[in-house]
């Protein structure tokens, strides 16, 4: 018997060129794995993201029938969906999950909160697509490097003492505050592009003792420069003034409306509330890039330091074997479960009030869910209503990530 509260989706994958090529794509490998898709990988494209949510960018569909994920959950809202989607979230997946393959840097960039997105929406629809904010998490499947939040104000002031930053009068005596520090992220951007150029030189030319705990520097703008020349100041702003990190698998970020970021390589599984909305300023092609004064006015400082981008997992309640961890963001659309196993295992998950979404990115094995079986497989997405519970068993290992409300 099958059940028609537990479907398998297939992804939607496009081709950004921040992407990895071929298939050295894990977004393009998973989407190539699913069982009767036509997506074929092509040795000479560049393939960014998989989507599977039901926004109508890249729309993740219903795998027997094809059909557009949004068309199958507004027949059956009740069941699929569920009475607290139903009011809360106005009848939609609140959730976008993606699985992202880096090669160079995204945009540098934030996702504008409710207010702007409402305004911005009714501005320029064509850009801004929808009127939701899009608070997100970024879940390393890899080792995964970003520039996420600003650093805290004492790690910025002195490299802006040094010879080729001087030229930034900061005023109040020095001292910086927010305020100092929105200002010289707008200078940096408005800068001339020689002015951008001369300084990333002067900036190469400096020894490590002189950039003490910033010494990364000198390692990472050949590499900026290498992808997007030495005349993009978003490399001036990634650099100096915000923090630079390193994951390995399992971490997690949390990234809040408005919160300024630009991921820089690996793969990651991605959720965010269900939006496509943001502003660019850099690494990317000027015509690509939005207003920097509105970019400017809306940056927030929620994040001011590493310990503040971090979201950490903790076991979660719905495990009934302790393979399965969950990481919390402030935000009410998404709890982001992980399920870990290693050789022939078993693990329930407990159901939730609103829809989940299963991507399986390792292993094999079999869900039992709703009186039905289905297989597991690297690239296999599933789709579970709400009142559901699931038990996964792992043939070796296994590996899921499940977006749930």
């Amino acid at each position: 018997m099958s059940s028609d509260r537990v479907f398998q989706l297939a992804g939607t994958c496009n081709e950004y060129p921040w992407g990895k090529k071929g298939s050295d794509s894990l977004a393009a490998r998973l989407c190539e794995k699913t069982p009767g898709g036509d997506f074929k990988i092509e040795s000479n494209k560049y393939y960014s993201e998989m989507w599977f949510g039901d926004y109508p960018d890249f729309p993740g569909r219903k795998l027997a029938t094809g059909e557009p994920l949004a068309d199958v959950l507004k027949r059956d809202q009740e069941r699929l969906l569920g009475k607290k989607v139903i009011t809360q979230f106005d009848a939609q997946l609140p959730f976008l999950p993606k699985i992202l393959s880096i090669a160079k840097a995204l945009p540098l960039q934030i996702h504008p909160n409710k207010d702007l997105a409402a305004k911005l929406q009714e501005q320029d629809p064509e850009n801004f697509t929808d009127a939701n904010h899009k608070p997100e998490i970024a879940l390393a499947l890899s080792k995964f490097e970003v520039f996420a939040g600003f650093k805290p104000l004492d790690e910025i002031t002195p490299l802006f003492n040094l010879a080729p930053l001087k030229r930034f009068d900061v005023g109040g005596g020095g001292k910086w505050t927010n305020e100092t520090l929105r200002n010289v992220t707008r200078e940096l951007l408005k800068l001339e592009l020689d002015s951008v150029k001369s300084i990333q030189s002067e900036l190469s030319a400096l020894s490590k003792s002189e950039l003490g705990d910033a010494a990364y520097i000198l390692d990472l703008l050949p590499r900026l420069q290498d992808q997007y020349g030495p005349e993009d100041a978003g490399s001036l702003v990634a650099l100096l003034c915000m923090n630079y990190m390193v994951f390995q698998a399992g971490d997690a970020i949390y990234i809040p409306a408005d919160g300024i970021h630009a991921y820089l390589a690996g793969d990651i599984v991605e959720c965010m509330a269900r939006s496509n909305n943001v502003l660019n300023v850099g690494f990317c092609p000027p015509a690509d890039r939005n207003n920097i004064d509105l970019f400017a006015n809306t940056l927030t400082f929620k994040a001011h330091s590493k310990e503040d981008v971090i979201l950490p997992s903790e076991p979660s309640d719905k495990s009934k074997n302790s393979k399965t961890v969950v990481y919390k963001p402030p935000m009410n659309e998404f709890d982001m479960l992980r399920t870990v196993m290693e050789g022939s295992e078993s693990e329930e998950i407990t159901a939730s009030d609103g829809p989940g979404v299963m991507i399986v990115t390792s292993g094999q094995g079999t869900l039992h869910a709703d009186g039905s079986k289905f297989d597991l497989s690297a690239g296999y997405i599933f789709y579970i209503a709400p009142g559901v519970d699931i038990r996964i068993q792992s043939d070796d290992s296994l590996e899921a990530y499940t977006a749930v409300i």
